[in-house]
């Protein structure tokens, strides 16, 4: 009995050592493979967000639109190119050229812009005078001949017409002349006060080296104006020499001269803006205005002008011209944003050369294409 008790513990013994020994392989192989998940699971979490990150870094960097290559860019302040703002332009968004080769490119155009319409206009002037001087040589001119105004038919009773008449026929040759341009000017100050004009205005009426149009504006800015002091003023010096300026070219010449003074003082101003880099708009007849008042100190460099708010103090055409192209070539050398000086010194530097070369080499040698409009309007063309 002891024998088989102690047998038994024994086995008791051994049965309970071999279970203990079965549960702690089966803890330990519990514990492997929880820790063996565990592992997995980090794995495929770090994964999943490695991935993520990547797939966000790619819609961030690797599918964002690519940056297009273009000519101009919004100025930046880390940059020494700076837009060139005037007191007097309107509030528009600068741009800037960042490629030199494309903004001198972006000249081409201009410049053969400013001496075809600079010809057009000397060629129409001629025709036009032509037409004028074969008017006033016919009897039917002199026998039909009424004033403009008397076609107008206003109710009886009114004197109207007839101070009109009065003050018109008071105007010298050279009012009358200047009097459609500043008619002009006026309507354009107030199609800028339309909203509804405002990008048309910006496109087509302000001139900018950096904008899409470039030519139609060289023409239409010299007819506009954003301040209403700025196109009084211009418009007062216009006043005030138009009967010398007229009775020194003529009129005809003299509406060749203007609008070839307003292109190319603009084509100046382009070719100012694209080699100092300092864009922006332009507007204002001060271009060609600068021309006629540089033709007539040029011419008359000994008459005597005066400031209008200071009668007092009277001054030369030569010096009051001189003084203007120094305070100019200042404001260019110094980058004055006020004023767009470029413009100025090239009208005053077209009036000098045209009174003193243009008129001779321009306007005197219009006699072939006037014979030629001779004769086709006479029909009389040799075969």
């Amino acid at each position: 009995m002891v024998r088989q008790c102690c047998r038994f513990q024994d086995g008791g013994r051994r049965g309970l050592a071999t279970r203990k020994g079965f549960f702690g392989k089966l803890k330990k192989m519990a514990w492997t493979c929880c820790a063996r998940v565990w592992v997995r699971q980090e794995l495929w979490s770090s994964g999943t967000r490695a991935r993520r990150s990547t797939l966000y870094t790619q819609q961030r960097n690797g599918f964002r639109r690519p940056a297009q290559k273009s000519d101009f860019q919004r100025p930046n302040s880390g940059t020494n190119t700076k837009p060139q703002r005037s007191g007097l332009s309107p509030p528009v968004e600068d741009v800037v050229f960042t490629t030199p080769s494309h903004s001198v490119k972006k000249l081409v155009k201009p410049f053969f812009f400013t001496v075809g319409f600079s010809g057009c206009a000397f060629g129409s002037a001629a025709i036009w005078q032509y037409e004028t001087l074969k008017a006033k040589f016919q009897k039917y001119f002199e026998n039909s001949r009424t004033e403009w105004l008397d076609k107008m038919k206003l109710p009886s009773g009114l004197n109207i017409r007839k101070e009109i008449n009065v003050w018109w026929k008071s105007l010298s040759e050279g009012q009358r002349a200047v009097s459609g341009i500043i008619a002009a000017n006026v309507l354009v100050f107030c199609l800028w006060r339309v909203p509804a004009m405002q990008r048309t205005m910006v496109t087509y009426f302000t001139s900018n080296p950096a904008s899409r149009v470039l030519c139609f504006p060289m023409v239409l800015s010299t007819f506009s104006h954003f301040s209403f002091l700025h196109m009084a003023a211009n418009m007062y010096v216009l006043w005030s020499f138009s009967t010398s300026i007229v009775s020194l070219l003529g009129r005809e010449q003299f509406m060749a001269v203007y609008f070839s003074a307003g292109v190319v003082s603009t084509f100046v101003s382009y070719v100012c803006k694209v080699a100092t880099g300092r864009f922006g708009p332009s507007l204002g007849a001060s271009g060609a205005i600068m021309t006629i008042l540089a033709a007539v100190c040029t011419k008359m460099p000994e008459a005597k002008l005066a400031i209008i708010f200071l009668p007092m103090f009277t001054f030369t055409a030569g010096n009051a011209l001189k003084a203007i192209i120094a305070m100019d070539s200042a404001g260019l050398v110094l980058g004055w944003k006020f004023f767009d000086h470029a413009a100025h010194l090239g009208g005053a530097l077209f009036g000098m050369w045209y009174v003193t070369y243009g008129n001779e080499l321009i306007w005197k040698n219009r006699e072939p294409l006037v014979k030629a409009w001779h004769n086709l309007r006479t029909g009389s063309s040799k075969k």
